[in-house]
């Protein structure tokens, strides 16, 4: 069974749910903040089933619809499809019960979530094609990344959102984006000359290595702009400073990576970094949102 458990889970990459998780979950403390940032158990038990199913299905559909290429590429020809290790027929109906999943959750979440979660599987979805039509198909993967932590809010204040959460969960949405281009990028130099010979399209095909790594530095530079902003509009302090500055050497030591190191640092520089720009950004929002900004400068 657990065998079991781990295959699949593999084939979802479920380990990789630490990029999106900890951005919903930190504005799910802060659209709760009036009660220290819990939203109760049913709520916060529905945020992660809708986390988990939404991710599920697009990494599956990612996986159908990407399994001939995966057969071509030496990285990926090891892949539970392109190996036969899972059947199409099994990714087809995981990805089906997982959609229908969302769509449950959604529905025991409130009226507003239940409408906009068809619209959500479309855009989680709809990634995995945009590398046969447009080099921008970063930021079509950012904007799916980017509805976590929009759902998280309205999971907890459905349609009663005021204008000052709207404006801050659209910086918080934005900053997401902006994250996601610029590792994404770095993660696509490992696929470069893969995808220029198959005719894949990627910022990093279609400016080159060094161009493209330098939009990425500028995407996560902005990125950081707009946290800091979004921690000026909560009214953060301390404890949500020290934990941009320990993102922003993050995403320095990860471009320092990418430039100075070889294609094999790059795994260290997607995953390790960038899961603990979630975990630290998700730690702070909790300790000022739990402890009501108690964090102040003397």
């Amino acid at each position: 069974m657990f065998s079991l458990i781990q295959k699949w889970g593999s084939f979802v990459r479920f380990s990789h749910t630490v990029f999106a998780l900890p951005f919903a979950l930190a504005a799910m403390l802060v659209a709760a903040r009036e009660h220290r940032g819990w939203p109760g158990w049913k709520t916060f038990g529905l945020i992660l089933a809708a986390m988990i199913c939404a991710r599920t299905c697009a990494m599956a559909f990612n996986r159908i619809v990407d399994r001939k290429f995966d057969a071509l590429n030496p990285r990926t020809q090891s892949r539970h499809l392109p190996s036969g290790q899972i059947s199409l027929a099994s990714a087809s109906l995981l990805c089906g019960l997982s959609a229908a999943g969302l769509l449950a959750a959604s529905w025991f979440l409130n009226p507003l979530c239940f409408y906009l979660s068809p619209v959500a599987l479309v855009l989680v979805c709809f990634y995995s094609l945009t590398k046969r039509f447009t080099d921008y198909t970063h930021v079509f993967l950012g904007l799916a990344l980017a509805l976590a932590p929009i759902g998280a809010w309205l999971a907890v204040k459905g349609a009663n959102v005021s204008a000052w959460e709207i404006l801050q969960m659209t910086l918080l949405a934005f900053a997401v984006v902006l994250w996601l281009v610029g590792f994404d990028i770095i993660y696509a130099l490992q696929d470069y000359e893969f995808d220029k010979s198959h005719g894949l399209r990627s910022l990093v095909v279609a400016w080159g290595p060094q161009n493209a790594l330098a939009a990425a530095f500028l995407a996560h530079m902005i990125m950081c702009g707009l946290l800091l902003g979004f921690g000026l509009l909560c009214r953060f302090r301390i404890a949500y400073l020290v934990g941009w500055l320990i993102i922003l050497g993050c995403l320095t030591l990860e471009h320092w990576i990418a430039r100075r190191r070889s294609l094999n640092w790059i795994n260290v520089a997607f995953f390790r970094l960038n899961a603990l720009v979630g975990m630290v950004f998700l730690v702070v929002v909790a300790a000022e949102v739990i402890f009501q900004g108690g964090f102040k400068l003397r």
